[in-house]
């Protein structure tokens, strides 16, 4: 049938898209669409060529392997060439049932016989490569280009830690080694993180990288080795093409199995997770398996591999259209995916952290639909400059966070505002600050914002703050929840009625927190201080305050510089006290708690006191005599120590009690001053 005007013009602009995004991908590294989305649009193509075998060109993406060569690096044409394996479209586990019932069919194997012994792999994402050994010696790397011609990257391949560079005796005299050159996941964090501190020293011309595969392609194509070899890369062999044969001392391979095995006896790393698979209950089995760990391996992977393991039955099945009957990729739901951005809303933690989250079109990707996506904070939305209305790639993988990956400028909407973070809270309007070398904005709100309210009353009620007795977090989910506490003086409003009107509360328990609560209003400024959660505010700070100022209201009105005079108090965290108070929300929610009827004991401020440790380290383990362990930290932080939890070359000294555990050995290790109580008290006393 021939084709109308309008297939015909489809088959045009789809091969128009599939070259110029191929080059994307394959030339300069830089995609600007998802895999999954560019598979999508070569599938259409191939099925209207076959179905109008007319349209069919030679110059069709379809005819072609991989992408073109780079003008930078010498031309190696390959002796065998590197095709291309066919992708199984059923992305589910059924898939490899498929796949098993088309190779039973080709070779005409009835239900009766024996299953096909096949070999299951990993299918990284990474890029192909060709090694080519002469008399046991690496003489070139080539990339796969187009399957016939690719580049000699033979310099950078050689930085490679896990390529070997001479192989035993017994390798044969010509063997060329396939595998896949990747980046390790953690190695890419570490790259792009030093990417970032050269962007911020004002580094021009440096990028950070999209995905491991894409950094590691590009450390590949190089021009300079030397800056290939600053790139973490590695390696996995998996197969081979030209080979010194049989008949003049070449290996007598009889399956791929064996192959690879022999292919790791000389040196080369072949992934821990090829196994031996016997019929498709067992491919079945191996794709459920590497689905369930795909993303705790270290590497990126979009798929499995599927090989028909004897070469005897390779040879019977053949090839079509240069695709391998015998083999398949069964990939998995794509992780990453196209969608457009609908809205940029601004959600509040629990701690009052500001984060901007993309609001998308429901796009389905990683196996579930995604509607939003985190941009983290402004600097990342605006270093990946994301606007309403662009089209992104959105990318989830197992249980992370949907994120935006990056924006396809070309689809822009003309005129889209840049976003910008604001600067009063969403939810309570208070002012979002960002301090000094953070990367995220916060709200100043925390006594009165919604979202943090849970978080507020947590913190409030802890035993080192206000020591509330039976207020719990599910008890504070239910109060916040069900609308009877939203700040903290309604906990001081609390009646029975309120209490036991809650599910799983009886008169008794109601009684109890009724009297923790009458209880907790008798304190000291220091809890005080504590208990109202201000950033930065720790207990030995909150003691500090109290005792430079000696009274809460000094503490309200203090400006940065007075704060200033207050031990151990630097500008990051005198500022943070002074915002905090100088919101009429939070001073509000102070008074309300003194009116209710929390007090302590004030009085004029204290004469500083000597400090003895002030710079020292202390680490305290194991059980004292007659100190708890929090009598303890107190009186050493009275002294200006500060108390660690772990030993290391900066710890002064290590305060051991009864039953001491690996901080005692780790101290005598390093040679650090253990001391007892009678010893703790010494230093205490100046001795």
């Amino acid at each position: 049938m021939t084709a109308s005007a309008q297939v015909q013009e489809r088959v045009e602009a789809l091969r128009e898209l599939l070259h110029h995004h191929a080059h994307r991908y394959y030339v300069l590294d830089e995609p600007e669409i998802p895999d999954a989305e560019y598979d999508r649009l070569f599938q259409e193509l191939q099925a209207l060529e076959e179905r109008h075998p007319e349209l069919a060109t030679p110059d069709s993406p379809t005819r072609r392997v991989g992408g073109a060569v780079l003008d930078g690096f010498a031309k190696v044409r390959h002796r065998v060439p590197m095709l291309s394996i066919r992708t199984e479209t059923d992305i589910e586990a059924s898939g490899a049932r498929n796949f098993d019932t088309r190779v039973r069919r080709e070779l005409g194997l009835a239900a009766s016989e024996p299953p096909v012994q096949y070999v299951a792999e990993l299918k990284f994402d990474g890029l192909a490569i060709n090694l080519r050994y002469e008399n046991g010696v690496l003489v070139q790397a080539a990339t796969r280009g187009d399957g016939e011609i690719g580049e000699d990257v033979t310099q950078n391949i050689r930085g490679i830690g896990q390529v070997p560079l001479r192989l035993p005796r017994d390798a044969p005299a010509v063997l060329e080694v396939r595998g896949e050159v990747y980046m390790r996941r953690d190695d890419f964090e570490r790259l792009n993180e030093q990417q970032r501190q050269k962007i911020a020293a004002g580094q021009k011309n440096e990028k950070t990288y999209v995905n491991p595969r894409n950094a590691a392609a590009g450390a590949v194509r190089q021009l300079d080795p030397a800056i290939s070899r600053q790139r973490p890369l590695s390696f996995f062999a998996y197969g081979w093409g030209e080979v010194t044969p049989a008949e003049q001392g070449g290996p007598d391979f009889h399956s791929h199995y064996e192959a690879l095995l022999t292919l790791r006896s000389w040196g080369f790393p072949v992934s821990a997770r090829t196994t031996l698979a016997q019929g498709a209950d067992d491919l079945v089995a191996f794709h459920q398996a590497v689905g369930e760990e795909r993303d705790r391996l270290p590497f990126d992977i979009d798929g499995v591999v599927y090989k028909v393991n004897g070469f005897a039955l390779q040879k019977r099945l053949g090839f079509v259209t240069r695709e391998p009957r015998w083999a398949v990729a069964h990939k998995y739901p794509a992780q990453e995916q196209l969608t457009t951005v609908e809205a940029i809303e601004v959600q509040v933690g629990r701690t009052g952290k500001l984060t901007p989250v993309a609001k998308l079109a429901p796009v389905f990707v990683g196996g579930v639909t995604v509607t939003n996506a985190t941009l983290h904070n402004e600097d990342e939305a605006r270093r990946k400059d994301v606007r309403v209305g662009d089209t992104v790639i959105v990318r989830r993988a197992g249980d992370v966070i949907p994120e935006v990956v990056s924006v396809v400028p070309d689809k822009r909407v003309q005129d889209a505002p840049q976003f910008t973070m604001p600067r009063r809270c969403p939810v309570c309007g208070s002012e979002a600050v960002r301090e000094e070398g953070e990367a995220d904005y916060r709200c100043t709100g925390g006594l009165f914002c919604g979202a943090q309210r849970k978080q507020a009353l947590l913190h409030f009620a802890q035993r080192r703050a206000m020591d509330i007795e039976g207020l719990g977090e599910k008890l504070v989910d239910q109060l916040v929840d069900a609308g009877v506490v939203k700040t903290l003086p309604d906990l001081y409003r609390l009646g029975l009625a309120n209490l036991v009107a809650l599910e799983r509360m009886g008169d008794k328990s109601a009684q109890n927190l009724l009297a923790g609560l009458e209880q907790s209003k008798a304190t000291s400024l220091p809890r005080f201080l504590y208990s109202l959660g201000v950033r930065h505010v720790g207990e030995a700070t909150a003691r500090d305050l109290a005792r430079h100022f000696g009274g809460l209201d000094a503490i309200l009105d203090a400006g940065v510089e007075q704060l200033l005079e207050v031990p151990d108090v630097g500008p990051v965290v005198a500022e943070s006290i002074h915002t905090f108070f100088a919101q009429p929300h939070n001073r509000e929610v102070v008074e309300q708690l003194r009116a209710g009827g929390v007090h302590w004991e004030e009085g004029a401020p204290a004469v500083q006191a000597p400090r003895p440790l002030a710079g020292q380290t202390v680490v305290l383990t194991g059980t004292l005599p007659t100190l708890s362990r929090d009598e303890a930290k107190d009186l050493l932080e009275a002294a200006g120590a500060k108390v660690a939890g772990s030993v290391s070359k900066k710890t002064s000294y290590v305060v051991a009690g009864a039953e001491a555990g690996s901080k005692l050995d780790k101290a005598r290790e390093l040679g650090i001053p253990v001391l007892d109580e009678d010893g703790l008290r010494a230093l205490l006393a100046g001795g």
